[in-house]
Protein backbone atom coordinates (compact mmCIF):
# COMPACT_ATOMS: atom_id res chain seq x y z
CA UNK A 1 0.00 0.00 0.00
CA UNK A 2 1.18 3.63 -0.73
CA UNK A 3 2.33 6.04 2.05
CA UNK A 4 -0.81 7.35 3.28
CA UNK A 5 0.64 10.71 3.33
CA UNK A 6 1.89 10.65 -0.59
CA UNK A 7 -0.94 10.48 -3.68
CA UNK A 8 -1.02 7.89 -5.50
CA UNK A 9 0.80 7.76 -8.69
CA UNK A 10 -1.90 8.74 -11.61
CA UNK A 11 -1.45 5.22 -12.79
CA UNK A 12 -2.35 3.24 -9.44
CA UNK A 13 -5.89 3.09 -8.57
CA UNK A 14 -7.13 -0.53 -8.40
CA UNK A 15 -10.75 1.04 -6.80
CA UNK A 16 -11.63 2.57 -10.56
CA UNK A 17 -12.73 0.02 -12.43
CA UNK A 18 -15.66 0.86 -14.29
CA UNK A 19 -16.40 4.00 -16.59
CA UNK A 20 -18.07 6.60 -14.57
CA UNK A 21 -20.07 7.43 -18.35
CA UNK A 22 -21.14 4.24 -19.70
CA UNK A 23 -20.39 1.35 -16.51
CA UNK A 24 -18.66 -0.48 -19.35
CA UNK A 25 -15.12 -2.18 -17.44
CA UNK A 26 -11.89 -0.45 -17.81
CA UNK A 27 -9.21 -1.66 -19.52
CA UNK A 28 -6.36 -0.15 -17.13
CA UNK A 29 -5.57 2.45 -14.16
CA UNK A 30 -5.97 6.13 -14.76
CA UNK A 31 -5.39 7.64 -17.07
CA UNK A 32 -7.40 5.38 -19.36
CA UNK A 33 -9.76 5.85 -22.55
CA UNK A 34 -12.71 3.71 -21.94
CA UNK A 35 -12.96 1.41 -25.16
CA UNK A 36 -17.09 1.86 -24.92
CA UNK A 37 -17.40 4.96 -25.02
CA UNK A 38 -14.21 6.94 -25.21
CA UNK A 39 -14.49 8.70 -22.48
CA UNK A 40 -10.77 9.61 -20.96
CA UNK A 41 -10.47 9.19 -17.49
CA UNK A 42 -7.75 10.78 -14.55
CA UNK A 43 -6.92 10.91 -11.13
CA UNK A 44 -6.50 14.95 -10.80
CA UNK A 45 -6.23 16.62 -7.47
CA UNK A 46 -9.42 17.79 -5.99
CA UNK A 47 -9.48 21.65 -5.67
CA UNK A 48 -9.47 22.48 -1.91
CA UNK A 49 -9.41 25.71 0.06
CA UNK A 50 -9.60 26.95 3.69
CA UNK A 51 -9.21 30.43 5.38
CA UNK A 52 -7.17 31.25 8.22
CA UNK A 53 -9.31 33.93 10.02
CA UNK A 54 -7.59 35.89 12.75
CA UNK A 55 -9.57 38.37 14.73
CA UNK A 56 -8.07 41.36 16.09
CA UNK A 57 -6.28 39.92 18.59
CA UNK A 58 -4.14 38.06 16.25
CA UNK A 59 -6.07 34.63 17.59
CA UNK A 60 -6.90 32.10 15.08
CA UNK A 61 -10.11 30.30 14.31
CA UNK A 62 -10.38 26.54 14.28
CA UNK A 63 -13.59 24.23 14.03
CA UNK A 64 -14.33 20.74 15.38
CA UNK A 65 -14.71 18.44 12.98
CA UNK A 66 -17.86 16.41 12.93
CA UNK A 67 -17.40 14.18 9.96
CA UNK A 68 -15.19 11.86 8.87
CA UNK A 69 -12.52 12.02 8.30
CA UNK A 70 -11.13 13.35 11.25
CA UNK A 71 -14.11 13.51 13.18
CA UNK A 72 -12.93 15.37 17.10
CA UNK A 73 -10.28 17.14 15.46
CA UNK A 74 -10.00 20.49 15.01
CA UNK A 75 -9.43 21.88 11.38
CA UNK A 76 -9.36 24.81 9.15
CA UNK A 77 -12.32 26.32 7.90
CA UNK A 78 -12.47 25.65 4.48
CA UNK A 79 -13.44 22.66 2.17
CA UNK A 80 -14.08 21.59 -1.65
CA UNK A 81 -13.99 23.98 -4.08
CA UNK A 82 -17.57 24.30 -6.19
CA UNK A 83 -17.62 24.11 -9.43
CA UNK A 84 -16.06 27.03 -11.19
CA UNK A 85 -15.35 28.60 -8.09
CA UNK A 86 -12.16 30.03 -7.36
CA UNK A 87 -10.08 29.11 -3.86
CA UNK A 88 -10.33 32.76 -2.42
CA UNK A 89 -13.89 32.35 -2.75
CA UNK A 90 -14.60 28.70 -1.66
CA UNK A 91 -11.79 29.64 1.47
CA UNK A 92 -14.70 32.27 2.08
CA UNK A 93 -17.67 30.17 2.24
CA UNK A 94 -16.31 27.52 3.45
CA UNK A 95 -15.40 29.53 6.15
CA UNK A 96 -19.02 31.40 6.92
CA UNK A 97 -20.59 27.75 6.59
CA UNK A 98 -18.71 26.53 9.17
CA UNK A 99 -18.29 28.97 11.52
CA UNK A 100 -21.01 31.71 10.72
CA UNK A 101 -18.61 34.48 10.60
CA UNK A 102 -17.75 36.15 7.54
CA UNK A 103 -14.01 36.68 7.05
CA UNK A 104 -12.65 39.46 4.17
CA UNK A 105 -10.17 36.76 2.83
CA UNK A 106 -6.60 38.32 1.78
CA UNK A 107 -3.54 36.83 1.12
CA UNK A 108 -2.19 33.11 -0.47
CA UNK A 109 -0.58 31.36 2.10
CA UNK A 110 0.23 28.69 0.25
CA UNK A 111 -0.78 25.70 -1.30
CA UNK A 112 -0.16 21.76 -0.49
CA UNK A 113 -1.22 18.35 -1.76
CA UNK A 114 -2.60 15.51 0.51
CA UNK A 115 -5.78 12.69 0.34
CA UNK A 116 -9.04 12.89 1.54
CA UNK A 117 -9.79 9.72 3.56
CA UNK A 118 -7.94 6.44 3.83
CA UNK A 119 -7.57 3.60 1.33
CA UNK A 120 -6.07 3.53 -2.11
CA UNK A 121 -9.56 5.27 -3.47
CA UNK A 122 -8.68 8.13 -1.40
CA UNK A 123 -8.85 11.25 -3.25
CA UNK A 124 -6.19 13.22 -3.54
CA UNK A 125 -6.49 16.75 -2.71
CA UNK A 126 -5.37 20.32 -3.70
CA UNK A 127 -5.65 22.71 -0.34
CA UNK A 128 -5.23 25.82 -1.17
CA UNK A 129 -4.88 28.50 2.11
CA UNK A 130 -5.35 32.21 2.67
CA UNK A 131 -5.39 34.94 5.37
CA UNK A 132 -8.58 35.99 6.31
CA UNK A 133 -9.53 38.93 9.11
CA UNK A 134 -13.08 38.71 10.72
CA UNK A 135 -15.47 41.31 9.14
CA UNK A 136 -18.67 41.87 11.93
CA UNK A 137 -19.47 39.08 14.72
CA UNK A 138 -16.41 37.29 16.21
CA UNK A 139 -19.01 35.21 18.23
CA UNK A 140 -18.56 31.70 16.12
CA UNK A 141 -21.41 29.89 15.11
CA UNK A 142 -21.57 26.33 13.94
CA UNK A 143 -23.46 24.44 11.74
CA UNK A 144 -23.15 20.70 13.82
CA UNK A 145 -23.80 18.51 10.24
CA UNK A 146 -20.09 20.02 9.72
CA UNK A 147 -18.41 21.20 12.89
CA UNK A 148 -18.93 20.02 16.37
CA UNK A 149 -17.57 23.49 18.00
CA UNK A 150 -15.40 26.17 16.91
CA UNK A 151 -13.14 28.59 18.85
CA UNK A 152 -10.48 31.28 18.89
CA UNK A 153 -6.72 29.90 19.38
CA UNK A 154 -3.27 32.17 20.48
CA UNK A 155 -0.54 31.21 18.01
CA UNK A 156 1.35 29.80 21.36
CA UNK A 157 -1.72 27.19 22.05
CA UNK A 158 -2.89 25.79 19.25
CA UNK A 159 -4.63 22.54 19.59
CA UNK A 160 -2.67 18.99 19.63
CA UNK A 161 -5.27 17.16 17.58
CA UNK A 162 -5.50 18.59 14.32
CA UNK A 163 -6.90 17.25 10.95
CA UNK A 164 -5.31 16.32 7.86
CA UNK A 165 -2.01 16.45 9.47
CA UNK A 166 -0.05 15.78 6.79
CA UNK A 167 -0.41 18.88 5.25
CA UNK A 168 -2.48 21.44 8.31
CA UNK A 169 0.61 20.80 10.90
CA UNK A 170 2.73 22.91 8.00
CA UNK A 171 0.37 25.48 7.51
CA UNK A 172 -0.34 25.86 10.78
CA UNK A 173 3.35 26.55 11.28
CA UNK A 174 3.87 28.98 8.70
CA UNK A 175 0.94 31.25 9.79
CA UNK A 176 2.75 30.75 13.71
CA UNK A 177 5.89 32.20 12.11
CA UNK A 178 4.75 34.63 10.07
CA UNK A 179 5.36 33.54 7.06
CA UNK A 180 1.70 34.13 5.75
CA UNK A 181 1.58 37.19 3.67
CA UNK A 182 -0.25 40.08 6.11
CA UNK A 183 -3.62 41.34 5.32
Amino acid sequence: MPDPGRPLPLTADPAFRFCPRCAAELPGPRPVRCASCGAEHWRNAKPCAGALVTDASGRLLLVQRALTPWHGHWDIPGGFCEPDELPADAAGRGGREETGIQGGVAGLVGMWGDRYGDGDDADITLNCYFTARVVGAVTPVVDPRESLDARWFAADDLPDRIAFPDHAREVLETWRSGSAPAD
